[in-house]
């Protein structure tokens, strides 16, 4: 039933990334209708990333408080509305609203993801798990240059917008029937949930929706204090840097900068995240392989990153490649790397956490980095496209250089154990009570 469970969070992500990755795809044929320079383009592609980044840390608090079964659905319907009002779209300014509301929206998809598994999964499968859901980032990045395009080109662009809010409204009735927690679902073995809990430790024990109401809530201030809750927020800043270029300007870049028509970007330019897609699943078996043979988990989960960040640096050979053909394999080559390092990384905040009360906590202020990357990127882009007559260069350039910064920051800062131990917790939450009492 574990597989099961995963299956449904991956698809969760593949109709978030679906929606997110929309606008970059629609944004060729809006830019057309609405004259948007480019610029301008640069910030409505991060105005989803302002809200979403905003509403991180908040988001993995509700679902530690009141677990994925009930934050999930509610959090998919909020995005999937916002999705198809785009389709209302009469200007830039409606579609920055509109992007906004979507960034609410998904801000707890990745943290749920992670407590999904963190809950359903013992230590020793949840990189490949983790590789399993993450896999849905790449599917839904792939699906939306064909199926934006489609639509687009059969019914105009606001079709788009419409079709891939209504899918998202069809996941929650799926959430609804399947999920439940591992000891209350009735699916679920004796032997199954004998694995699940064979190395989770203080993971076990949640109420029927997977939250955590009597586990020790660890205080944001202790968290915030930790070097290493620092450290996974950092690396992710720098690795979101690179990997935001794929979800926004990479088909403007095709398009206007390589001279690829619409007709041949949406016939190829979904290659390198359909490759992507394997390549995540292939890092976190590696990662669970190595830490299953006896590799300390230091090793295990570094190395897939670190190797992966270090060869997505090669996207910064692409400006100075003639050829479109070689172009698309060093583009794909860079994506897939990017990937192959995603799955020790969401697996992370499981292995830092103090307690399962607070691994949504720790998921929100990680990939409360990684959006603050992606908010950052296509901004950057637009204002030096708009200040160096439109030439990439500098932007593929700078995500090479973020690639390995972020690699730097997860081999040399990032140390695989607890945040802090629990009675370390304990003793500084209770020692603040006594402190606000006297």
């Amino acid at each position: 039933m574990r597989w099961t469970i995963v299956g449904f969070s991956a698809l969760g992500l593949t109709i978030a990334y679906l929606d997110r990755a929309a606008l970059s795809v629609a944004m060729p044929y809006m830019s057309e209708e609405f004259h948007i320079s480019s610029a301008v383009q640069g910030v409505m592609l991060s105005a989803f990333f302002w809200t979403y980044a905003l509403f991180q840390i908040p988001s993995g608090r509700l679902l530690d408080r009141f677990g994925p079964r009930i934050i999930y659905p509610i959090a998919v319907g909020w995005w999937s509305v916002w999705t198809a009002l785009t389709a209302l779209a009469q200007g830039v300014g409606s579609v920055i609203v509109f992007r906004l509301g979507l960034g609410i929206g998904e801000a707890p998809v990745q943290p749920a993801n992670v407590k999904v598994v963190s809950r359903w999964f013992p230590r020793k499968e949840r990189a490949f798990a983790s590789g399993l859901f993450d896999m849905g980032q790449q599917i839904g990045t792939t699906l939306s240059i064909p199926v934006v395009t489609a639509l687009a080109l059969l019914g105009g662009w606001r079709l788009a917008f419409v079709v891939i809010g209504v899918a998202g409204l069809l996941w929650i009735v799926g959430w609804a029937a399947v999920y439940r927690d591992p000891e209350r679902h009735p699916r679920v073995s004796e032997a199954e949930l004998a694995h699940i809990r064979s190395d989770q430790g203080e993971s076990a024990g949640t109420d029927p929706d997977g939250a955590d109401p009597d586990g020790a809530e660890v205080p944001w201030r202790v968290l915030l204090g930790d070097s290493q809750v620092w450290a996974l927020t950092t690396g992710y800043v720098f690795r979101s840097l690179a990997g935001a270029f794929f979800l926004t300007w990479y088909p403007s870049y095709l398009l206007d900068d390589r001279g690829f028509s619409k007709a041949d970007f949406g016939m190829v330019g979904w290659i390198p995240s359909l490759i992507a897609i394997g390549s995540t699943v292939v890092g976190g078996i590696v990662s669970d392989r190595m830490l299953a043979s006896g590799s300390s988990p230091n090793l295990a989960r570094k190395l897939p990153i670190v190797s992966g960040l270090g060869l997505s640096a090669c996207i910064g050979f692409a400006p100075f490649i003639e050829s479109n053909l070689v172009l698309m394999i060093v583009l794909t080559v860079s994506s897939a790397a990017h990937s192959f390092a995603g799955a020790a990384i969401l697996s992370l905040p499981a292995e830092v956490a103090p307690s399962s009360s607070c691994v949504g906590a720790v998921a929100g202020f990680q990939n409360f980095g990684s959006q603050v990357g992606s908010l950052i990127s296509p901004i950057a882009i637009g204002l030096f496209l708009a200040s160096s007559n439109g030439s990439y260069v500098g932007p593929l350039l700078g995500a090479a250089a973020s690639c390995l910064l972020s690699a730097a920051i997860y081999l040399f800062w990032v140390r695989i154990k607890p945040v802090t131990l629990l009675d370390d917790v304990s003793a500084k939450a209770a020692g603040h009570q006594e402190g606000t009492t006297s």
